[in-house]
């Protein structure tokens, strides 16, 4: 494919992510909700989402744009130790589910991505969180996955295409770190 067939498929895609907005706006309230009650954000995924995973923590923790409090959010992706021990001792598929029994809480809101929406270790986790009563969204793509009917709420962007998927929920985060600065600092 050549560099403006690429491009063309994005464009594509964004143009339709305006269908997205009622969800979009609907978990940035839930994000607010969740930081005016103490609790935090809980961020995992695999490969690309996990790189995804650790800049939306770093985001909200350090700041987007404005000059703010920081907000409680971590990926779940990051300790290498926690990481590994728990693969060699236990299995891959659980990573996620161990943390989520560590540190998550019923006010808590946790954020699975999986562009298949069908990642075992993210489906587990997802499961693990709802059972603690925390909030769950997953942000996936157009195909049908497990996350689908085990998260409270799922982004789902239309399109198959790994790639495209990626570049849509980072913009969905950046504009979800860019809204909850505005409400933050607007109250």
């Amino acid at each position: 494919m050549s560099y403006i067939d690429t491009l063309q498929r994005h464009q594509s895609l964004f143009a339709n992510l305006g269908e997205l907005e009622k969800d979009v706006t609907l978990l940035a309230e839930h994000i607010e909700n969740c930081i005016k009650s103490g609790g935090k954000i809980l961020f995992m995924g695999n490969g690309g989402s996990a790189a995804d995973c650790q800049h939306l923590a770093a985001e909200f923790v350090v700041r987007y744009k404005a000059e703010r409090q920081p907000i409680a959010a971590m990926a779940l992706t990051v300790d290498s130790s926690i990481l590994t021990a728990h693969a060699n001792d236990y299995d891959f598929s659980s990573v996620f589910t161990r943390q989520v029994q560590a540190f998550c809480q019923p006010k808590d809101l946790v954020i699975g991505i999986s562009t298949s929406g069908s990642s075992a270790n993210v489906i587990d986790a997802i499961r693990e969180a709802r059972q603690i009563g925390a909030c769950c969204w997953s942000w996936t793509g157009v195909k049908k996955g497990q996350l689908d009917d085990l998260s409270d709420h799922v982004i789902k962007v239309p399109c198959d295409e790994t790639a495209r998927i990626q570049e849509a929920h980072i913009f969905i985060g950046h504009w979800l770190c860019e809204e909850i600065d505005r409400r933050i600092t607007e109250s």
